[in-house]
């Protein structure tokens, strides 16, 4: 039996003011870190297509594993360890918020 693919869906809040120097970092630094780890197969990031108000915009990124037990094994991987500690270090004083995080496994797939 195929074990199914797990999506990590994780929505970021950022203050206007650190909007450029936030997607800079995710992109160029978080991401590629996180990507490391062998069982995350995708990762694609969404920005919103309005500003919605002063809270700052919320950004959504997807993150594809192989299966739940790779999802499991990130959760406890040095890759992820070593961008938690990144992420201390390049944002000390906040700047942006981890709004949600909520993982899905696919129900079925329609493609044309």
């Amino acid at each position: 039996m195929t074990s199914k693919p797990l999506m990590n869906l994780v929505a970021t809040q950022c203050r206007p003011e650190v909007e450029e120097k936030f997607n800079k970092w995710y992109n160029d630094i978080h991401i590629p870190m996180l990507f490391k780890f062998k069982g995350m197969k995708e990762v694609t990031r969404y920005k919103p297509l309005q500003t919605p108000g002063d809270k700052g915009p919320i950004y959504v990124a997807v993150y594809l594993f192989e299966s739940p037990s790779a999802f499991e094994a990130y959760g406890k991987s040095p890759e992820l360890a070593e961008a938690l500690e990144e992420m201390k270090e390049s944002w000390p004083d906040g700047g942006f918020e981890i709004v949600s995080r909520v993982q899905y496994e696919p129900i079925k797939t329609w493609k044309k």
